[in-house]
């Protein structure tokens, strides 16, 4: 009966607008999504321009959106959430959707799907996006009953968020979009076995056994990663009782600030000397939201080998799944967190724990060790243009890269003073994200300085979405560190393949004496202002123009492809490897 009182209203009146007007997604505090339409998923881009509420940033390829919807959820701490249609415009999302993953950012992906009788059928734009994304994904549900979608989207939002957070598909045959129905908001969840399986809070006793060990270590070292990312306040205390050196994880980047005393910046495979030599000497490693990854690790068994480990995670998958730690306690690291330093202060262990001789033994390496780079006449090196933005913008610009070696300086030479200020893709490694990152982080922060700092190859990947930062008018800055080369795969020629370039040039070879492509046109295409420097002594006046002008702001620095990130453990070694110096002109 219902349904036929309905039929009275226009076709599309119900179900979607249910799920995105009539608040499936409003009632998630949904404001901004990055959708892109086709046949499959009208119903629901119909129902957005009904939306008072939501906003729809429109990406020029499904990829643009989801590493938008990422930028969004990693600057913010929000799900992000981003909409393609079937078939190509699903498996579009796959990239974005690996990413998430691998890096624990909430995202929604939803997509349309063809009419449920078609699925199976090989029908026109029909992929199934569920198998496809079944091991990339959290979770991922195919919506065949319209009845369902208060619940699932609900769902979605819960498992996206909770625990460790990762990305959750919503697939959504399109006649279930066209259905009528009279949504029910007050369905419950049904996450038992999920609910049971969210860590509890962690044991007292665990965590006075974590206290003893810090007590009695002389050589206490923090390894704190992106799961710190929501404690940062927590961590600073932790620090401030203890006095216990912090290195950081490539994503974990700004949970602790930088340039603090205690800081030792990053580790792993690029990380400074002094950081790589504390975890090597340490007696004591304190894994805080981290997962030794192997571009932390190098050889495993190399890896802290002197000392205890303590692992504190939220993830059960994680501990011992590389590194069998001492004492291990899977819990939410905010809550054991606040639990240790109440312990910390209920002891009084405040300027008690004897560190100094450690202190001064880390100091010498960073005297001696210190992050530094060649200079080369009038050119300009990657890590000063870096360094100069780092001073003008005070250290306060939320900051997205690509992947490769302009990833690597922007995470050693900018120095982050918070979380979230720090975008990229860490555990993929996925070329195009710094761009339509820097676009959903332009959204979710409308006044913060947002500049992507990527080089000529990760930025031509997605050098699309520049339409969209133009017509929505995002004032994103972008210094492209320009050396015509896939510099990171270069400088692993040059260090190990005796410089043999297997297709790593990017430029014309038939005229290497110019730019190409001219990356200045790609701005003036889209109505963007753009200019190129070449000589150092120009720079420092190029990125202040740059910081200056209003709205958004392409900057093409050139710079030497010969360049290489140190200090490198190369893969699979240990802190014995490591290279601190030479580049491209050194033969190897």
């Amino acid at each position: 009966m219902a349904a036929t009182a309905s039929t009275s209203r226009s076709p599309f009146s119900s179900s979607y607008s249910n799920f995105q007007k009539h608040n499936a997604l409003e009632r998630q505090g949904v404001t901004n999504v990055f959708a892109y339409p086709g046949g499959a998923s009208m119903e629901i881009h119909q129902a957005l321009t009904r939306s008072t509420t939501i906003r729809n940033v429109l990406p020029r390829h499904e990829q643009g959106g989801v590493f938008a919807a990422e930028g969004y959820a990693r600057s913010s701490g929000l799900p992000g959430v981003c909409i393609a249609t079937s078939g190509p415009g699903a498996t579009n999302l796959v990239s974005g959707l690996a990413d998430a993953m691998m890096d624990s950012v909430p995202l929604i992906a939803i997509t349309g799907q063809v009419p449920r009788r078609m699925i199976g059928t090989d029908a026109f734009q029909e992929t199934p996006i569920v198998e496809v994304t079944r091991s990339i994904t959290k979770h991922n549900y195919l919506i065949l009953d319209v009845d369902d979608i208060p619940r699932v989207v609900k769902e979605a939002f819960y498992v996206a968020t909770s625990g460790r957070p990762g990305p959750v598909l919503i697939d959504v045959p399109k006649d279930v979009q066209q259905q009528l129905a009279v949504p029910d908001w007050d369905q419950p969840i049904k996450l038992t076995g999920y609910l049971s399986r969210l860590p509890k809070k962690p044991s007292e006793a665990q965590l006075e056994q974590i206290v003893r060990l810090i007590v009695e270590s002389k050589k206490p070292v923090l390894y704190v990663g992106g799961g710190c990312l929501n404690s940062s306040e927590e961590l600073r205390r932790f620090v401030e009782l203890t006095g216990i050196p912090v290195a950081s994880t490539l994503m974990g980047l700004g949970a602790y600030p930088t340039a603090e005393e205690h800081s030792l910046q990053m580790l792993g495979m690029h990380g400074t000397v002094y950081a790589n030599y504390a975890v090597d000497k340490s007696d004591l490693l304190l894994a805080f939201g981290v997962r030794f990854d192997d571009r932390v690790t190098g050889k495993l068994e190399a890896f802290a080998s002197r000392a205890k480990i303590v692992h504190i995670d939220i993830d059960s998958a994680e501990i011992g799944k590389n590194k069998q730690p001492h004492v291990s306690v899977c819990a939410d690291l905010k809550l054991a967190l606040q639990s240790i330093n109440e312990i910390l202060e209920s002891k009084g262990i405040k300027g008690k724990l004897d560190l100094q001789a450690w202190r001064e033994e880390l100091n010498v390496q960073k005297q001696r060790f210190p992050l530094s780079y060649k200079t080369f006449e009038d050119g300009i090196s990657p890590q000063y243009a870096i360094q100069v933005l780092d001073e003008l913008t005070d250290g306060n610009a939320i900051v997205s890269t690509g992947v490769g070696q302009h990833q690597m300086w922007a995470a050693q030479f900018y120095k982050y003073k918070r979380p979230r200020q720090w975008l990229t893709s860490g555990g993929l490694g996925a070329m195009g994200f710094g761009l339509p990152a820097a676009i959903g982080a332009a959204v979710a922060n409308p006044d913060a300085i947002v500049v992507d700092i990527d080089g000529d190859g990760s930025f031509i990947m997605n050098v699309q979405e520049l339409a969209t930062i133009r017509v929505e008018n995002l004032p994103i800055k972008i210094l492209l560190l320009n050396n015509q080369h896939l510099g990171m795969v270069v400088q692993w020629e040059d260090r190990f393949y005796k410089s043999n370039r297997a297709h790593t040039y990017l430029g014309d070879p038939s005229k290497e004496e110019e730019i190409f492509p001219n990356m200045l046109k790609f701005a003036d295409a889209c109505g963007i202002p753009a200019a190129r420097v070449t000589k150092k002594e120009d720079l420092r006046a190029a990125i202040q123009k740059m910081l200056d002008t209003p709205g958004p702001y392409l900057l093409d620095v050139i710079v030497p492809h010969q360049e290489h990130v140190l200090p490198m453990i190369p893969s699979n070694g240990s802190f014995n490897d490591v290279i601190t110096e030479g580049d491209g002109r050194t033969k190897y």
